[in-house]
């Protein structure tokens, strides 16, 4: 259950494909734990900013200024501005939480004799996955400055947000590693 959210767009008159008397505002999120794409119905008044990290469960005290999850909608559903946005925020999400993509890296094991995990990050071939995996020996990623210094990448920060993209656009792949299905 997604706890948190970024706000990717905001439609304060509703879709253009929805029947005139049924419109109501929408916002378009992307959700922080499981990284889904939300389609959200906010508060009367409620004002959101594109990039605005928002509770979507209320917390003591505060009233979230969301009022329900419509549905999960997929990539394709995205508006063009949504998917302008969801670059940035990836990679917001990804520099909050650097323990859960770090842990990544320092556990993926082999998929099968001839592939590994590591792998399937866009930009990541043989010989850089051997590079990490003999830098894992010596001792786990700290940060990902430590990453990118010790296995020679320019940004793994962005391998990462690369590969998040790849797995919400449904690419013909077997394998989640980041977002939930």
């Amino acid at each position: 259950m997604e706890s948190y959210a970024r706000i990717l767009d905001y439609l304060p008159n509703g879709r253009l494909v929805e029947r005139g008397f049924h419109r109501e505002p929408v916002a378009i999120a992307v959700g922080e734990s499981e990284l889904k794409l939300l389609e959200l119905i906010p508060r009367p008044g409620a004002r959101l900013a594109l990039g605005a990290r928002i509770a979507l469960l209320s917390e003591e005290g505060s009233i979230p200024p969301i009022d329900h999850v419509r549905r999960r909608i997929g990539f394709e559903e995205l508006t063009a501005t949504a998917r302008s946005e969801l670059a940035p925020a990836l990679e917001e999400i990804v520099r909050a939480d650097p323990r859960k993509y770090l842990r990544f890296f320092n556990e993926a094991q082999p998929i099968s004799r001839r592939a590994h995990l590591l792998e399937l990050l866009p930009g990541i071939g043989k010989k850089t996955m051997k590079t990490i995996l003999e830098e894992r020996r010596r001792g786990p990623f700290t940060s990902f400055e430590d990453l990118n210094t010790r296995a020679h990448l320019k940004s793994s920060e962005k391998l990462v947000v690369g590969r998040i993209e790849q797995e919400l656009i449904g690419a013909e792949d077997n394998y989640r590693i980041f977002a939930a299905r």
